[in-house]
């Protein structure tokens, strides 16, 4: 009996272990490029996908239009059992034919060309979906940068606050400082406190939608690697002209063409169906008795009469859907072309306003921050004036950090609106 007991004791100790353990911590979730950012988006986005499930309906109506004919042969067969009441004799006649129709209008042709652009508009608009969903992880994407920033700047805010307010407590405490200076710390500690958590709250909401974007589960929102490039001294690798010629390609131009071009050609199919089809059948069979019967061999040909029914209502049909694409496709030439030159005068202000910050206000932010720190200790200047000064220099990286984070979301828009190669992708 003593071994089942030990036995007994060392699974019950087992067990007690394994409760008692503390969970293995789960490793963190890899960090994100803006690369690899806009190819998850561009894989899992709902749009892209939806368009891709397109392409077997536009292939398959591809395909039946190259056919070598639109419409099937009919086969056909008939059995007739005669008798003949005045001898009560009876025999057995039987025919076997098969009918073709043939479009006379060039329907054929217009079908083909109808199907092909249809299936370049949609290969178009996969490619436009797809640049979509990398915009879209690219704005996210640098909303966590500038967020997971904005953090970094609220942490060494509130650690310069709160130093502030313990050098101000101490000094009351020793008699050099007033009430009214404390409070004054504290409450600017405070409020960088709160600046901090609204910070860490903007970036849980940003880390969301971006991980909303790339289609992750909640349980592995992305950490994101990477900064706001500063440098924007450099000149952009494109020119106005550049852009503009370059958003005569767009995919969604390209896609707008194809659909003009595709309501063009079923417009011909329709004015091609005004022409009566021909029917022709070949038949062959026998008649009458059995010491007596004939084969038949019977060409037919039929051609229906064009005189009520003229195909009116599906031309017009055809052609308000043609002059609306040719509408819709003149509206986007005009569009992009304004929305371009738009985004480019705002990306050069932005620029300009960058370029300002960093020459000025950033540099005399930090400057004066030393100054006062040196004048307070010599007695020249009192706390608020202090205060004042740090807030400045505080205030001064917000504004830096989220013009950039703008800088590069209008400089993302004017690609996308211009065609440009985006980052990742190539020409």
């Amino acid at each position: 009996m003593r071994f089942p007991l030990v036995a007994l004791a060392l699974v019950l100790a087992a067990i007690s272990n394994t409760a008692g353990a503390q969970p293995a911590a789960l490793p963190p979730p890899a960090a994100l490029t803006l690369d690899e950012a806009m190819r998850l988006a561009e894989a899992a986005h709902p749009s892209v996908l939806a368009r891709q499930a397109q392409l077997s309906a536009a292939e398959g109506t591809r395909r039946e239009a190259a056919a070598w004919l639109f419409n099937n042969p009919e086969l056909g067969t008939e059995g007739i059992r005669r008798r003949a009441n005045a001898t009560g004799s009876s025999w057995n006649e039987w025919s076997v034919g098969i009918s073709q129709s043939f479009e006379t209008g060039g329907q054929q042709a217009k079908r083909r060309e109808a199907a092909a652009a249809g299936l370049d508009a949609l290969r178009a608009e996969i490619d436009d979906a797809r640049r979509q969903a990398r915009v879209e992880a690219a704005t996210r994407f640098l909303a966590v940068l500038s967020a997971q920033e904005r953090v970094q700047l609220e942490q060494r805010s509130l650690d310069l606050f709160e130093r502030s307010a313990q050098a101000v407590a101490k000094r009351r405490a020793a008699g050099e400082d007033t009430r009214l200076d404390a409070n004054v710390a504290l409450v600017e500690a405070e409020r960088a406190r709160n600046a901090l958590a609204l910070a860490g709250e903007r970036l849980i909401d940003a880390r969301s939608e971006l991980g909303t974007a790339l289609r992750l589960p909640p349980s592995a929102l992305p950490e994101v690697v990477g900064n706001l490039d500063n440098a924007i001294d450099g000149t952009l690798p494109y020119r106005l002209e550049q852009l503009l010629a370059s958003a005569q390609s767009l995919p969604r131009q390209r896609a707008l063409a194809a659909r003009e071009e595709a309501a063009r050609a079923r417009l011909g199919v329709e004015r091609g169906s005004r022409n009566p089809d021909v029917t022709v059948g070949v038949h062959v069979g026998r008649e009458g008795p059995s010491d007596g019967s004939e084969r038949l061999a019977i060409v037919s040909l039929s051609v229906p009469l064009p005189l009520f029914k003229r195909n009116d209502a599906a031309i017009g049909q055809a052609m308000t859907d043609m002059t609306q694409a040719e509408v819709e496709r003149a509206s986007a030439l005009r569009d992009t072309d304004a929305r371009v030159r738009q985004l480019w005068s705002r990306l050069a202000s932005q620029r300009e306003r960058i370029k300002r910050l960093q020459r000025v206000l950033v540099p005399a932010s930090t400057d004066n921050q030393q100054l006062s720190a040196k004048s307070r200790e010599a007695g020249q200047i009192g706390l608020l004036d202090q205060l004042i000064v740090n807030r400045q220099a505080i205030d001064a990286e917000r504004d830096l950090i989220e013009l950039l984070a703008e800088m590069h979301t209008t400089r993302i828009e004017l690609e996308y609106a211009a065609g440009w190669p985006q980052q990742g992708s190539s020409r």
